[in-house]
């Protein structure tokens, strides 16, 4: 299995970019050296996904959003298993931004003055998932419908920390409530530092158009560094939202899911599977070196199924790929599909029984 010494090794200078915008900003003290970030997404951004995305040239990354109340309320120091472990900072993730959710100021302070020390570039109030479970509890997008409270929200993190402040946000909850340019300002007045636009409501969701239009107003309206969100897929995107908005860099999320090349101004279509695959190992190396086990191998699951679509191997052989729960078999199976090529057939023994496998769902 590759480990994150080798995996270390074989990828330094990775991160040089090609053919992307030049320049960067500022959040507070810390200079970010370039435009494109990895946006923040719940489920995906743990410390390995961070890492080498990083390693590939976003300037910044973002963890997942984490409960602002698990750290309050826990008898833990840093909340549950699960959100210290997205607070676990890797040296060379630097610089990182955490995102926290939580509908109330107090708490929200509360838990940032409990996580500052861990070195972050900024603390992130997530103001724009639309997930039905964040907003019941009047987090994420549901701040979006109380600008003042949005106000009270920054008023009170910014006061109980030194770390900067920075904020995501949506273009509102719906089309008759777009309250973006008023919690941009709130937001700023109250101590942002930076703040992040996806250029949908919370009704929206994913659908339809991102509004650029949208987002462009923020920048005009607010005098700090402004991040766009949104329909960027492509690197030919991220010029074409950096162009309609002026702002000063732009937030990759789904479309850097099985494509860190992104990062480097690279369309993951035109390399072949024989360029990717290395690539894959690398990541599988760094998940291992975080969590051993199984649930290593299967906590990668998503991330592979991205990387293989496109790829040469068929449905059954992915099928065998996703229900492998050994690190050293599903490597094995990955380089064996390079050296046999659109023919490869992985071991299903080494994985799975064949009991298992004609029970499998199939893998798009």
């Amino acid at each position: 299995m590759t480990s994150e010494g080798n995996v270390r090794g074989r990828m330094r200078g990775v991160g040089e970019t090609r053919g992307l915008p030049e320049g960067g900003f500022s959040i507070g003290e810390t200079y970010v050296d370039g435009r494109v970030v990895l946006a923040p997404m719940s489920g995906y951004n743990d410390i390995a996904f961070r890492l080498l995305c990083r390693r590939f040239g976003a300037a910044l990354v973002y963890t997942g959003l984490l409960s602002a109340k698990s750290i309050h309320y826990s008898p833990r120091r840093l909340g549950s298993p699960r959100t210290e472990a997205m607070l676990s900072l890797h040296p060379e993730e630097h610089p990182v931004v955490v995102q926290l959710f939580a509908g109330d100021a107090g708490i929200l302070a509360s838990a940032a003055a409990a996580i500052e020390h861990l070195g972050m570039a900024a603390i992130d109030i997530n103001m724009g998932c639309a997930k039905p479970k964040i907003l019941r509890s009047g987090s994420g997008a549901a701040l979006m419908r109380d600008p003042v409270k949005v106000g009270r929200v920054f008023s009170a993190v910014c006061g109980a920390v030194l770390v900067p402040v920075t904020g995501k946000i949506r273009l509102g909850w719906d089309d008759a409530e777009l309250t973006y340019l008023d919690a941009a300002r709130a937001a700023v007045d109250n101590g942002a530092a930076l703040i992040a636009v996806h250029g949908r409501s919370a009704e929206q969701g994913y659908c339809g158009e991102a509004d650029w239009d949208a987002i462009a107003e923020v920048k005009r309206t607010v005098d700090v560094p402004v991040l766009a969100s949104g329909d960027v897929r492509t690197v030919a995107d991220i010029h074409r939202v950096l162009e309609a908005t002026d702002c000063d860099g732009v937030m990759i999320g789904r479309a850097a899911i099985g494509n860190p090349w992104i990062f480097q101004g690279i369309s993951r279509d035109q390399l072949a599977w024989s360029d990717r695959l290395p690539v894959i190992l690398e990541h599988l190396g760094l998940v291992v070196a975080q969590s051993a086990g199984p649930y290593a191998v299967r906590s990668f699951r998503k991330h592979l199924r991205a990387y293989l679509r496109g790829s040469p191997i068929v449905r059954y052989q992915r099928q065998v790929l996703m229900q492998c729960e050994d690190a050293d078999a599903l490597s094995g199976m990955l380089q064996a599909s390079a050296s046999a090529g659109n023919d490869a057939s992985p071991c299903q023994s080494s994985c799975i029984s064949s009991e298992d496998a004609s029970k499998s769902s199939s893998v798009p």
